[in-house]
C-alpha cells in the first residue's frame, strides 16, 4: 500500500509553517516534506518533527531567491560557488533532520546560455553534490517541472532527466518523478514508471488540471496506487498539490480510494 507524507508548503498553509507539523500528524500523516527548511534552525524543525512523531523524507537544496522568483540555480554558469556552499549547507540540516535525500532543483535557463553550457553545468554540479552526498550517506534527486508552470525550466522531461543521470554517472543519483509535472509534460505516466522504477527514488502527486488533490481531475490514481503497488515502489508519495478547500475537507480521497 503506498505511503504518503504530507508537503508541508503545500499543505495545512493557513498557519506557520512550525504549526503544520501537528496538524499533518493530527491528519493521519507519518512523514512529511517540504521544499526549504533554511528559514528556520535545524533544531526548531527537528523538535517539531520529534514531538509528532513524524519522520522527514525529503527537502530541497537551497535553490536562490525563491521570493524573487528563482526556481533554482544549479544549471546557472555563474552561480556554481553559491551552488557548492547550498550543498553544504543541505547537508548540514540533513545530518539533523534525519532526512536521507535531497532534491536538486535544476532552475530556470538564464536568458543567452547556449544549452552546451547549461547542461556542462548542471551535470558538474550534479557529479560534485552527489559525490558531497554520498559522503553523508545520502541520495540526491532531479525532478522534471513542466513549463507550463515554470516557463524557460531548463529540466523538463523524463528522457532528459535520464540522459543527464547516465551523464553524470554516479549511483547515488535519481529522478523524483511528479506525476502531476510528468502529465502535463510527457503523459506515459504507467509506461514510465514501470519502465523506469529503479531510477526512481520518489514520487509525487496532484490532479490535473488544477494541481488540486487526486480525484479532482483526469489522473486515474486508484490505477496508479495499485500499479506502484504492483510494480514494487517502496518509497513515498509526496502529496504536493494546493487544496481545492482546506486540507482536511480535502484528505477523504485517501477513503475514497482505499487507502
Amino acid at each position: 500500500m503506498p505511503r504518503f507524507a504530507a508537503n508541508l508548503t503545500m499543505l495545512f498553509n493557513e498557519v506557520p509553517f512550525l504549526e503544520r507539523f501537528e496538524r499533518a500528524a493530527r491528519a493521519g500523516f507519518t512523514a512529511v516534506e517540504f521544499l526549504f527548511p533554511y528559514g528556520w534552525t535545524a533544531e526548531e524543525i527537528k523538535s517539531r518533527l520529534d514531538a509528532n512523531r513524524l519522520q522527514l523524507v525529503l527537502h530541497n537544496l537551497p535553490a536562490g531567491d525563491w521570493d524573487g522568483g528563482e526556481r533554482g540555480i544549479a544549471c546557472h554558469p555563474d552561480r556554481v560557488e553559491e551552488f557548492r556552499a547550498g550543498v553544504d549547507r543541505a547537508i548540514a540540516y540533513a545530518k539533523v533532520l534525519g532526512v536521507k535525500q535531497l532534491n536538486c532543483l535544476a532552475g530556470k535557463a538564464p536568458a543567452g546560455v547556449p544549452e552546451d553550457a547549461l547542461r556542462s553545468t548542471f551535470v558538474a554540479n550534479l557529479r560534485y553534490a552527489a559525490r558531497k552526498l554520498a559522503g553523508a550517506d545520502l541520495r540526491l534527486l532531479i525532478e522534471p517541472i513542466n513549463r507550463y508552470d515554470i516557463p524557460g525550466f531548463y529540466l523538463h522531461r523524463t528522457d532528459q532527466a535520464l540522459g543527464i543521470l547516465d551523464e553524470v554517472g554516479e549511483p547515488n543519483l535519481f529522478v523524483q518523478y511528479d506525476i502531476y509535472h510528468a502529465q502535463r509534460t510527457e503523459g506515459e505516466l504507467a509506461a514510465t514508471l514501470r519502465k523506469h522504477l529503479s531510477r526512481i527514488a520518489h514520487v509525487q502527486l496532484a490532479d490535473n488540471p488544477g494541481r488540486h488533490e487526486p480525484g479532482t481531475g483526469e489522473i486515474n490514481y486508484p490505477f496508479l496506487f495499485k500499479l506502484l503497488d504492483d510494480i514494487g515502489y517502496e518509497g513515498w508519495i509526496g502529496c504536493e498539490y494546493k487544496p481545492a478547500g482546506t486540507t482536511e475537507a480535502g484528505l477523504g480521497w485517501r477513503q475514497q480510494m482505499a487507502l
